[in-house]
């Protein structure tokens, strides 16, 4: 019997200060792929963090995409392009689905548009923000950090 292709499911982001609510969005990523998905992760460069934010993250990118690899739920994690192209991104790794997180409406968009602009198959599943923890953002742990240390 010939074996079904492991589809191939695409997800990026910062992963600065990686957290739980990291861990669950690439966990329900991963599923949006159905049973044996392939994860593979495109974390952001620096510089485009910095470009989008105004600001670069705490930890280097080569430290981000270092500890997002070591995720067992993570087959791959690569280094964005430095030209934060999504095109290019998606020609390289021909995803079956690609997830969004609950945060990323203009990620969201320009895959959408991207997708459709060139008659591709990929399905579009955005993550639901997954619990109110209270440490689910990396500007949330900022703060913390910032309150406890001001005593």
């Amino acid at each position: 019997m010939a074996q079904k292709k492991r589809k191939i499911v695409l997800a990026s982001g910062v992963f600065d200060l990686l957290h739980l609510g990291h861990v669950r969005f690439l966990e329900e990523a991963k599923k949006a792929g159905g049973e044996n998905a392939e994860l593979i992760v495109i974390v952001a460069r620096d510089s485009t963090v910095e470009k989008r934010k105004g600001a670069r993250p705490v930890m280097p990118e080569n430290q981000r995409r270092a500890l997002v690899e070591s995720l067992k739920v993570v087959d791959e994690a690569l280094l964005g392009f430095e030209d934060f192209n999504m095109g290019k991104v998606i020609e390289k790794i021909k995803p079956d689905v690609i997830a969004v997180g609950h945060d990323q409406d203009g990620v969201e968009k320009a895959v959408k548009k991207y997708i459709e602009d060139n008659g591709l198959s990929i399905k579009v599943v955005k993550i639901g923000k997954l619990s109110e923890d209270e440490l689910d953002s990396s500007s949330k742990i900022k703060q913390k950090i910032i309150e406890h240390y001001k005593r």
